[in-house]
C-alpha cells in the first residue's frame, strides 16, 4: 500500500515553462517527478493545488506524491532537493498525510500576490521577478477602483481565451493594492482563479493608476463579459502563488 506525502514548495518561474509537464521544455512538475524517481527508483505522480504559467513564481506551491514505500519525511525534502539542483525549485516542507488528501481538490482558497515596482530606474536585482512600470502610479486610485472586482462575478472579460474552466463565474474574497515605497503588491484572495484572471485584473488596474482608466471604466468591463473589453494583461513576472489553504486549517504558508 502506498503513502501519500503533501509539501509546500517554492520556484522562480523565470527558466520554467509552468507548473504542469510541458513537451516544450522543463516544467516544475518534471523536476519534481524526475527527482523522485532517482531517488525511489520507480516513476511517481505529481499533483499541484493549481497550474501556474510559465514566468510565474510559487512561494507556497502545495503537492502530493503516493510513493510505495514510507519514507521519512525530512529524507524525502533532502533527497528531492538534492535531485533538483541546479534547477530554481525547492521543496519547503513534507509530511504524511491521509490518502483521501488532494493538494488541488482539497483546497478551499488560493492566495496569489503580484509584484510591481513602480520607479524610472530599471530593475536589476528584481530583474524577472516583478513588472516594471516606469510611469507614476496612483495606488490609492488602482485600490479603489480593485474593489469593484471584489465578490460573486461573470469574470470572462478577465479571462484567457485558452481558459478550460467550466464556468467564469467566481467569488473573488480579497484584492487589495498596497504601496510600499517604490513596490506595489496587489494581494488577490479566492477559492480558486480563471486562466490569467489575476494578471488581467492588475493589468487593468495598472491603466487605473496611470489615470487612463476610472474606476466606472473598470465596472463596465467586467459587466461587458468580454475579453475584448480587456484593458490589459500584466506580465507573468510579478505574479506569485503565495499560499494553498485547507480545510485542517494548515495553509502550507511559507
Amino acid at each position: 500500500m502506498s503513502t501519500r506525502y503533501r509539501m509546500t514548495v517554492e520556484y522562480h518561474g523565470g527558466p520554467m515553462v509552468g507548473f504542469q509537464r510541458q513537451t516544450n521544455g522543463m516544467s516544475v512538475q518534471q523536476a519534481l517527478e524526475d527527482a523522485f524517481a532517482k531517488f525511489c527508483g520507480h516513476e511517481v505522480r505529481i499533483f499541484g493545488s493549481g497550474r501556474t504559467d510559465a514566468g510565474v513564481h510559487a512561494e507556497g506551491q502545495v503537492v502530493h506524491v503516493d510513493l510505495e514505500e514510507p519514507i521519512a519525511a525530512r529524507t524525502i525534502m533532502g533527497a528531492a532537493n538534492f535531485h533538483m539542483k541546479p534547477l530554481p525549485v525547492a521543496v519547503l516542507d513534507c509530511e504524511e498525510v491521509s490518502s483521501d488528501f488532494h493538494a488541488r481538490f482539497d483546497a478551499i482558497a488560493r492566495h496569489y500576490r503580484y509584484l510591481i515596482i513602480n520607479r524610472r530606474a530599471p530593475l536589476a536585482l528584481d530583474k524577472g521577478l516583478a513588472w516594471h512600470v516606469p510611469q507614476a502610479l496612483d495606488s490609492d486610485a488602482m485600490h479603489e477602483a480593485a474593489q469593484r472586482l471584489v465578490g460573486h462575478h461573470d469574470f470572462t472579460t478577465f479571462r484567457s481565451v485558452q481558459c478550460q474552466a467550466k464556468s467564469p463565474v467566481k467569488s473573488l474574497d480579497r484584492l487589495d493594492v498596497i504601496r510600499h515605497g517604490e513596490e506595489i503588491s496587489v494581494i488577490a484572495e479566492a477559492r480558486s482563479f480563471l486562466h490569467h484572471q489575476v494578471r488581467s485584473m492588475v493589468g487593468t488596474l495598472k491603466l487605473v493608476g496611470e489615470g487612463k482608466w476610472t474606476a466606472d471604466d473598470v465596472t463596465s468591463a467586467l459587466e461587458a463579459r468580454d475579453r475584448m473589453a480587456l484593458g490589459l494583461n500584466g506580465p507573468p513576472e510579478g505574479l506569485y502563488l503565495t499560499r494553498v489553504i485547507y480545510p485542517d486549517g494548515d495553509d502550507q504558508a511559507k
